[in-house]
């Protein structure tokens, strides 16, 4: 199976649990993110990607969109690991301005990426990842992650590390 099914389309728990989070940017000093209530439809998605690319051959099939940054960008679940479920799928940004890359290597992470402080548009545009642990993001984490607690700059790190041509992949679907 190389694609998720299109009836796969609600939040999981843990990002249930996230959207209903009121993230704070507090000028620069917070996390940039607006997590949605429900994943983007399909041809929401494939019309995003199309234009993100200026590409109108491709779809959005392998991504889950399910929040923004205060600009538009997004952040997805893409679909890497053929016949895995979601929640073991890696999270990637795209921002607006073109700027894209792998957040953590599956959901559980994203979690603690969160709970430590760094949203997908701050794991993507930045290379220091400083921790500023937030209490109800931990909490939440601590309830829905099934891998350990790490700091974000790990996280993000590894992230990049098994999946390092994300970012020249997309850069190659571009028109």
């Amino acid at each position: 199976m190389n694609e998720m099914t299109g009836d796969d389309r609600r939040l999981p728990p843990a990002l249930a649990d996230v959207a209903r989070v009121a993230f704070d940017y507090d000028d620069g000093e917070g996390i940039d993110f607006e997590p949605y209530a429900a994943f983007d439809s399909a041809e929401e998605t494939t019309g995003w990607l199309r234009q993100w690319t200026g590409n109108p051959e491709l779809d959005g099939a392998a991504y889950r969109v399910f929040g923004q940054d205060g600009t538009g960008g997004l952040a997805a679940v893409w679909y890497a690991r053929p016949g895995r479920p979601l929640a073991e799928q890696p999270v990637v940004f795209m921002g607006s301005e073109g700027e894209c890359g792998v957040v953590a290597g599956n959901l559980s992470d994203f979690l603690w990426v969160l709970a430590d402080g760094t949203g997908p548009l701050e794991a993507v545009l930045y290379d220091e990842h400083g921790a500023r642990p937030d209490p109800a993001l931990t909490a939440l984490a601590e309830r829905h992650a099934t891998t350990p607690r790490r700091p974000a700059a790990d996280i993000i790190t590894e992230a990049r590390a098994a999946f390092p041509a994300f970012a020249e992949d997309i850069e190659e679907l571009c028109r």
